[in-house]
């Protein structure tokens, strides 16, 4: 390692030269409380960023031990450091007028393992881009000086040095994570797939933010589903406990329908103080499913829902390149399944409706040896028996499903009303006289074989959750919602590329397990060519998502298995 005298001296000496002799300053540099590591000099102003970290002891940083000696501890206390370095950087922003910046990959609503910021027991890392400054393309070494030996050390003293100020927000910020997981704990054994506090805030600011709105209504469980929970730091929290099986969600447009489904979708995830969903929790393994037209579907056993297709065409191992809305969200169910989903979020916008229903009038009218379409009425209580999947619905166009619910909930302005016993007796009321379709039980789920043929070295680009580049090939994300963070998608697409440079095939639950091992160790640089500073923390079902989106996926057929319905 080489003292920051050396650093400075250095860039004294470089000033004025071709930009490209930056990367003589490659290397270790030791400061009073920390260590910089210049890793990858970029040989053009205007080139992506410079690589680099910078390393503290626990020692240097003085922050309390109690604050990073477990695990979860660890990726809370990341989390808080890395929100204070990007609220500070807009006050200790280097100067622009030569071209001079840092950049530090962006956060959102939750927590994540990410690998801007780790802290271990060893330590704090911060991962950043550092663009050189350049008059042209010579070296700007006098603001080169000031980068990176007065702006980085003060971001570093007033980001990462502990604050007695601190102390309060620090502690919030872990004890909202362990309630949340303490709540989501104790799910199963209450026999609920989600719980949602009382006096939590739902609605965001807008579909484009994800910020709480300021004034919304709070959140008020109605009395016949409260359960109350205990939680490590809050103690005793009363909300809506939603049951396992089938449960509606229905009222008027605009009155909160879809708000409250988003939120149930994003409780897989532990949320940062403030956010108002902090005590909204869902099952791990909860995906949220829609039609998405036009997507790729390879080798998915889609017989469950469609067979008996013109020409024979078989839908054992169903494959298409321009999937339509029922096809595309059939196949979205059993993927979901085959990567272990153990509850379905669907909301009847964002669905394909033929899939959803077919009441009596069609039936009557298209006879079902014409209509090789089992709507998901007809399977979705076969889904809960067979394979203990719950399923939560947004349903405003049909009362059909009152007949197959097991709870009813109604909202009116945002304030919710259990509507259960209400719904059943319109349902004996008035029947659908339905004819049930697609047999008595939901169909065997395949496990399928993969394997990418093309194993060449690729890159990677995510500027957007729209769309993610892996090699040539562009791959849509918009239909996979429960993805947060750009960060998240370049991980997945470097562990795609891991998984791809290997000759072998693979049980997608098999290679879900194997990549799954090294995130939740959160070994992120074992998924990457060289250590980088913005992947985030992603799950196995938008992995397997992005996975089973590639045009390029090869399925070798494997014996059909049912999933194991525990």
């Amino acid at each position: 390692m080489t003292s920051h005298k050396t650093l400075e001296h250095q860039l004294e000496q470089l000033d004025g030269r071709s930009y490209s002799a930056y990367k003589s300053l490659k290397g270790i540099y030791t400061f009073s409380n920390f260590d910089l590591t210049l890793a990858h000099i970029q040989g053009d102003p205007f080139a992506p960023p410079s690589r680099a970290i910078v390393w503290l002891s626990h020692k240097q940083a003085e922050i309390p031990h109690n604050y990073w000696q477990m695990p979860l501890q660890q990726k809370v206390l990341a989390d808080f450091l890395h929100r204070t370095v990007v609220s500070l950087m807009p006050s200790i922003q280097p100067r622009q007028r030569s071209g001079g910046y840092w950049v530090v990959a962006p956060t959102s609503q939750v927590v994540l393992a990410r690998t801007a910021v780790q802290v271990t027991l060893k330590g704090i890392e911060l991962r950043l881009g550092i663009g050189l400054p350049a008059f042209g393309r010579r070296i700007a070494g006098h603001k080169a000086k000031e980068l990176l030996l007065q702006d980085l050390p003060q971001l570093v003293e007033a980001a990462f040095q502990y604050q007695p100020g601190w102390q309060p927000l620090l502690e919030q910020h872990i004890a909202v994570v362990e309630d949340a997981c303490a709540l989501r704990a104790q799910l199963q054994e209450k026999d609920l797939v989600a719980f949602i506090a009382d006096g939590a805030i739902l609605p965001r600011q807008s579909s484009v933010s994800t910020q709480p709105l300021v004034d919304a209504v709070p959140f008020k469980s109605p009395s016949s589903l409260a359960v109350t929970l205990q939680t490590p730091h809050g103690g005793a929290i009363t909300g809506l406990g939603i049951p396992a099986g089938i449960t509606l969600i229905v009222g008027g447009g605009y009155h909160g329908k879809s708000t409250m489904l988003g939120a149930i979708a994003n409780g897989i995830y532990n949320h940062i103080p403030g956010d108002g969903r902090e005590r909204v929790v869902a099952n791990a393994n909860t995906v949220k499913i829609r039609a998405e037209d036009g997507r790729s579907v390879t080798g998915v056993d889609v017989s469950p829902f469609i067979s008996q297709l013109p020409q024979k065409i078989s839908t054992q191992s169903f494959c298409t390149a321009n999937a339509s809305g029922s096809t595309s969200q059939a196949a979205n169910i059993l993927e979901a399944i085959e990567a272990g989903a153990r509850m379905l979020l669907i909301d009847e916008d964002t669905a394909a409706t033929n899939l959803m229903i077919r009441d009596r009038a069609m039936q009557t009218l298209i006879a079902k040896e014409n209509e090789p379409i089992t709507p998901f009425i007809d399977k979705v209580r076969q889904l809960y028996a067979d394979y203990g999947i719950s399923t939560v619905l947004v349903m405003g166009g049909s009362g059909d499903y009152f007949e197959v619910a097991d709870h009813v909930i109604a909202l009116e302005n945002y304030l919710v009303h259990d509507v259960t016993t209400k719904a059943k007796a319109i349902a004996a009321q008035h029947p659908s006289n339905r004819l049930s379709e697609g047999g008595q039980h939901f169909g065997s789920i395949t496990q399928r074989r993969l394997r990418l043929p093309d194993r060449k070295p690729a890159k990677v680009k995510s500027h957007a959750l729209t769309d993610l580049t892996i090699g040539t090939e562009a791959v849509d994300l918009r239909g996979i919602e429960q993805l947060l963070e750009s960060g998240q998608a370049r991980a997945i697409a470097h562990a795609i590329l891991t998984w791809q440079q290997q000759s072998r095939s693979h049980v997608l639950s098999d290679l879900l397990d194997d990549i799954m091992t090294w995130v939740n160790r959160q070994d992120f640089d074992a998924l990457t060519p060289y250590p980088m500073g913005d992947l985030s923390e992603f799950r196995r079902h938008e992995l397997a998502a992005v996975i089973n989106r590639l045009r390029g996926l090869d399925i070798i057929l494997d014996e059909t298995t049912a999933h194991p319905g525990n």
